[in-house]
């Protein structure tokens, strides 16, 4: 039992804890309502997103304009993420506020055509560096997307080396 219990972790009080392997980790923006439609469609032409599967809100009164949209998920390569309407009573967001706490990192070797798809699409291009990204070292530059969300575009390591030589 405790040979057990080494191997599988253990809690404080010394019981055996069962090993817990994430298979995939989504992030979750929340945009205020009822712009998370318009923000779907920012990441799909910005980023080139393909959008997954789509729930909207099921008693959201027909004369309003737009039904609220509970989640939509977004791919983007490998990665996944959701996004939502924030409204002021939403018992389902971990906060209350939008674009807080959180940045995206997309790697790419066409950096320069990501940043002007992107700002065409409507983002800021906040500052261009040189730094560490996201694990990989080379050029960086900094999106802030219409809905308050940081987005890094950076070259990974092995294209800036090739650049360097």
């Amino acid at each position: 039992m405790a040979q057990e219990a080494h191997n599988a972790g253990a809690a404080p009080n010394g019981a055996a804890v069962k090993e817990v392997v994430f298979k995939v980790a989504k992030p979750w923006l929340f945009v205020e309502a009822p712009k998370a439609n318009d923000a779907v469609q920012f990441y799909k032409v910005a980023f080139g997103a393909e959008e997954v599967n789509r729930t909207v809100h099921p008693k959201r009164k027909a004369e309003q304009e737009l039904p609220l949209l509970l989640s939509a998920e977004l791919k983007l390569g490998s990665f996944s993420f959701l996004v939502s309407d924030l409204i002021a009573d939403d018992s389902r967001a971990p906060v209350k506020t939008v674009g807080g706490g959180v940045a995206f990192c997309l790697e790419t070797e066409e950096v320069e055509a990501a940043v002007e798809k992107a700002v065409g699409a409507g983002a800021i291009s906040e500052d261009v560096s040189e730094a560490d990204c996201c694990g990989a070292d080379g050029r960086v530059v900094k999106l802030k997307d219409p809905y308050g969300n940081v987005w890094l575009v950076c070259s990974p390591a092995s294209a800036s080396a090739d650049v360097e030589a």
